[in-house]
């Protein structure tokens, strides 16, 4: 049945009625009613956009950069269009590629997104900052002739026709020559970089080092088809300056469509209507019941793997020097120092980390670092919301050791118990998403889809909570 389906045939208290009472959340029947009503919820076929082309689901900036688990702008779009107005602030916590900002600026809503991760936010301050057209395509053009007459000069030793400054820029760290091992890669890549660092417009900086950050992957010997970073070195690592040149001008073509797009009044006061900012989703920078919307999907259990994917970057732009440091920042990750958990508001979670632990008191502990960090983003989530506001949250379920993490279910019961109601709650199909899509049943965790035997996550959900 679909939700609105289960609200008619249900008396429950928790479906029917939207005043809130604490002590109702405090009942036993509570874990029970939020299984039921997952386990009966269908597919909404509404939700699953599957006739959308990749053109269509990449239009304008959403293109600029590979990212996982991010969602199509339509289904940003839908949300936004359903609970908020023109003028209202919509907020997404976990920014990511800044999917629900871009959206939210087209739609004529304030944006706020914050990400822990800067690879996150280079790429939200390229994609949502739109710059006038006739501008960047200069600028672009003197930028890769530089480089191609300076590529042209170290290679072939014939000098420029006009004095050209770059110092390039290889950061010395072992990591890059373990992901680029060829000394001509490194070398262009460096010439790249040098050059773009030193341009002065930091809107046209930032665009650049977006194109730069998405051509690394096909320049190393990073396995492409592999959602862990392995190596393959019978790899031929594309070309640095064609790859780069290729990208950036698609990109060119991504930002003009976005300057026609994005109303006039909105590129007019951008500063007023734009926050994205490399920050904390439990500190968030907006004020007490002042948001009308949160569209958001949030990291899974597994989130230090998306620190995996964008070690790269990390490493060249000195985001880094450490992988293992920087997979620390994520919540939930494995890889943290120090546990500070305290009553998580959730009896399927302590559930689930007590079966857990009878398999691996590291996964449970990591798990329950998660759900305890994901309570707190609900916390202040519920405190910048406006009365009656909406949380649009896009998660799905997944295995740890052959042991269910029920993240909807989860959420749910969580974010009821700090003051949300249940709007809505839709089950969508995957028609397909940049996220690791199978596992390997064994371990549980992400892995190459010749090796998996099953799909990781074939639904999501989208739980609508209401700040009562």
């Amino acid at each position: 049945m679909l939700f609105e389906e289960i609200v008619k045939k249900n008396s429950s208290f928790l479906l029917n009625n939207k005043m809130h009472d604490p002590k109702v959340f405090k009942t036993p029947d509570l874990e029970n009613e939020i299984i039921t009503i997952f386990n009966n919820l269908t597919e909404d076929a509404s939700w699953s956009f599957e006739n959308l082309s990749r053109k269509e689901t990449s239009y304008a900036t959403h293109g600029y950069h590979r990212y996982p688990a991010k969602f199509i702008p339509q289904l940003a779009r839908r949300c936004i269009e359903d609970y908020s107005t023109e003028g209202e602030i919509v907020c997404d916590p976990f920014m990511g590629c800044g999917t629900t900002l871009v959206e939210a600026l087209i739609s004529g809503r304030k944006a706020v997104g914050v990400d822990i991760n800067p690879v996150a936010w280079l790429i939200t301050k390229a994609k949502a900052v739109p710059i006038e057209p006739e501008k960047l395509k200069k600028e672009i053009n003197k930028i890769l002739s530089d480089i191609s007459a300076f590529i042209e000069f170290k290679k072939n030793k014939i000098k420029p026709l006009k004095e050209i400054d770059i110092e390039p820029t290889i950061p010395d760290n072992e990591r890059i020559k373990y992901w680029f091992p060829h000394d001509y890669i490194r070398e262009e890549l460096g010439i790249i970089l040098g050059r773009i660092n030193r341009i002065e417009d930091l809107e046209i900086r930032n665009f650049c080092l977006c194109a730069f950050s998405q051509i690394l992957k096909n320049c190393s010997v990073w396995l492409m088809k592999s959602v862990k970073p392995t190596r393959d070195l019978k790899k031929k690592p594309a070309d640095p300056f064609q790859a780069f040149k290729k990208h950036i001008n698609y990109m060119v073509r991504g930002n003009e469509e976005l300057f026609k797009l994005m109303p006039e009044h909105v590129k007019r006061s951008l500063d007023k209507y734009l926050i994205a900012e490399r920050r904390d989703a439990r500190d968030l920078p907006c004020k007490s019941n002042s948001v009308s919307l949160i569209v958001t999907s949030p990291p899974y259990v597994t989130s230090y793997e998306y620190a995996d994917l964008h070690q790269l970057t990390a490493l060249w732009l000195g985001y880094t020097k450490n992988v293992i440091e920087f997979r620390e920042g994520f919540i939930g990750s494995i890889y943290k120092r120090t546990a500070i958990y305290d009553g998580i508001k959730s009896e399927i979670a302590k559930k689930e980390i007590k079966e857990l632990e009878k398999k691996s008191k590291r996964e449970a502990e990591a798990v329950r670092n998660y759900f305890f960090e994901m309570q707190q983003c609900f916390e202040e989530m519920h405190r910048i919301l406006k009365h009656g506001g909406k949380a649009c949250i896009v998660i799905g379920n997944t295995e740890l050791k052959k042991v269910k993490i029920l993240n909807a279910e989860v959420f749910v019961e969580i974010m009821l118990n700090i003051g949300f109601g249940i709007h809505k709650i839709i089950k969508r199909r995957i028609p397909s998403k940049t996220l690791p899509s199978t596992r390997d049943s064994k371990t549980g965790r992400f892995t190459s889809n010749h090796k998996a035997d099953r799909l990781a996550y074939a639904y999501e959900y989208i739980l609508i909570m209401e700040k009562l």
